[in-house]
C-alpha cells in the first residue's frame, strides 16, 4: 500500500461559531479529516456543551469529544472589536458555521454581505432549528423539537404508549452529518465557480429525510405510520427477544431468505409455506405468530448460544449492548471504533474514533477538546495583532 499523504482537508480553515450541537459536531467531523477548525466562543458564555452531562474534576466530558481537533478563541461578536476580528478571520477562512437566530449576524454587521465582500470564496453555513425563512424561522430551535415535528416521536414507542423522544441528540447528530455533507458540496461548487455561497440547513429537515418514504406513502395512499414498538410494518420477525440467561438480542429479517432461515432454525419451517410468508409486508401482519415462534426458541437458549446458532445459519442477529458491552465488543475493537486520546487535563481518554476509514488519507484525533480560549493569543498573533492590540481588546471586553 502507498504511504498515506496528508489529511484530505488539510489547508481548509473552518470558523466554528455555533453551539449545541449540530453545527459544532459538523465542524468536528471536518476537523477529524484535517481541516483547521477555530472554535469561537463568547468570553463569558462558553459553548454550553462544556457543562452538559457528567464532568470530571469540573471539566465537561462531552466537550472533550465535541471540541476535539479545534483551536479555541474567545470573541464577543456583538462588539465592534469582535466584528473587526471576525472579518479579519473570515478573510483567510474557507467556511463559517453558525447557528444564531436568523438576522443576528446581520444585526452585528457580519452578515453574508459583509462576509462575502471580505472573502468572495467563503462558504457561510447557517444551521438553525427551522431555517432562515418561514413562519417559524425566528423561534428558538433544538433537536428535540425536530424529533417531535418530523414525525419521529409519533412512530416511536409502544402502540398503547405515548410518543417517545430519544435520550440523546438524534436530530442534531443527523443534522451534523448533513451539514458536513452540505459544506463539502458547497466547496465542490466553489471549485467550479470560484464563488462561495450560503448553506441554509434546518434541523427539522435531515431527520425527516432519514424517516423514509412517509410523505410519499401519505401522498399516494393516505397511509400514516403508527407506533409499533420494536416491530416493523415492513417485515417480520423483527423484534428484541430475551434469552434464557436474561440477556437480550435483536433479530432482523428484511430479506426474504433471512426470514426463511430464521424459521428453519427455530423449528417452524412449516410457516414458510404459508401464502402470507412470501413478502415482508404480509409477514408483518402475522407478527404475533412469528414473534411467538422466535421468542419461544430464544427462551430456551443463552445469548451466546443464540448468536452462535444464528451465525451458523447465516441469519441476522445482534446482542443488545449497553456502553460497557460496546467498549469490549471484538468487532468495534477490530475496527478501532473507540480511540484512546492523550489529554493534558484528564490523562488518556477513550472516545468515538473518526467516522470512516480512508486508505490513503485517513482522519485522526490530534487532541481532545481544549480549555476555553486556550489559543486566543496565538490565533490573534497569527492575524498580525500585536501584544498591545490584544491587551486593548481584552480591556474592552472583546476577548
Amino acid at each position: 500500500m502507498t504511504a498515506p499523504t496528508e489529511a484530505p482537508l488539510s489547508g481548509l480553515r473552518v470558523l466554528d461559531l455555533a453551539t449545541l450541537f449540530a453545527g459544532p459536531l459538523a465542524a468536528t467531523m471536518l476537523g477529524d479529516f484535517g481541516a483547521e477548525v477555530v472554535k469561537v466562543e463568547h468570553p463569558h458564555k462558553p459553548d454550553p456543551s462544556r457543562g452538559h452531562g457528567p464532568t470530571k474534576d469540573g471539566i465537561g466530558l462531552w466537550w472533550k469529544l465535541l471540541g476535539r481537533n479545534k483551536r479555541n478563541l474567545t470573541l464577543d461578536l456583538s462588539t465592534p472589536g469582535g466584528r473587526d476580528v471576525l472579518l479579519r478571520l473570515a478573510a483567510s477562512s474557507d467556511v463559517i458555521i453558525e447557528n444564531f437566530r436568523p438576522g443576528t449576524l446581520e444585526r452585528w454587521g457580519i452578515g453574508w454581505e459583509e462576509l462575502h465582500t471580505v472573502n468572495p470564496r467563503l462558504v457561510l453555513t447557517r444551521v438553525t432549528g427551522f431555517g432562515q425563512f418561514g413562519p417559524y424561522a425566528t423561534r428558538p430551535g433544538f433537536g428535540t423539537l425536530a424529533e417531535a415535528m418530523s414525525g419521529f416521536a409519533a412512530i416511536t414507542g409502544e402502540p398503547d404508549g405515548p410518543p417517545t423522544l430519544p435520550p440523546f441528540g438524534l436530530a442534531d447528530s443527523i443534522a451534523a452529518l448533513a451539514t458536513a455533507y452540505a459544506v463539502m458540496a458547497a466547496l465542490a461548487g466553489r471549485d467550479r465557480t470560484g464563488e462561495g455561497q450560503v448553506v441554509d440547513l434546518a434541523i427539522i429537515e435531515p431527520i425527516l429525510t432519514v424517516l423514509g418514504p412517509q410523505p410519499l406513502w401519505y401522498d399516494q395512499l393516505g397511509y400514516v405510520q403508527e407506533r409499533t414498538g420494536n416491530r416493523s410494518r415492513n417485515n417480520a420477525p423483527r423484534n428484541t427477544y430475551r434469552t434464557s440467561d436474561g440477556q437480550w438480542v435483536a433479530v432482523s429479517t428484511s430479506a426474504q431468505s433471512i426470514a426463511e432461515r430464521v424459521m428453519r432454525l427455530v423449528g417452524r419451517a412449516e410457516l414458510i409455506d404459508e401464502p402470507w410468508f412470501a413478502s415482508g409486508t404480509t409477514r408483518a401482519e402475522h407478527s404475533d405468530e412469528l414473534d411467538e415462534a422466535v421468542g419461544t426458541w430464544m427462551a430456551r437458549h443463552t445469548r451466546d448460544e443464540a448468536i452462535s446458532a444464528f451465525e451458523k445459519a447465516e441469519a441476522a442477529i445482534a446482542p443488545i449492548h449497553d456502553i460497557r458491552d460496546v467498549m469490549e465488543d471484538p468487532q468495534y475493537r477490530a475496527l478501532g471504533s473507540v480511540a484512546e486520546v492523550p489529554d493534558p487535563e484528564l490523562g488518556p481518554l477513550r472516545m468515538q474514533n473518526v467516522l470512516f476509514r480512508l486508505s490513503r488519507t485517513p482522519g485522526s484525533i490530534r487532541w481532545a477538546g481544549r480549555p476555553h480560549g486556550a489559543d486566543t493569543e496565538e490565533i490573534l498573533t497569527g492575524l498580525g495583532l500585536s501584544g498591545p492590540d490584544i491587551a486593548a481588546l481584552r480591556a474592552e471586553g472583546v476577548l
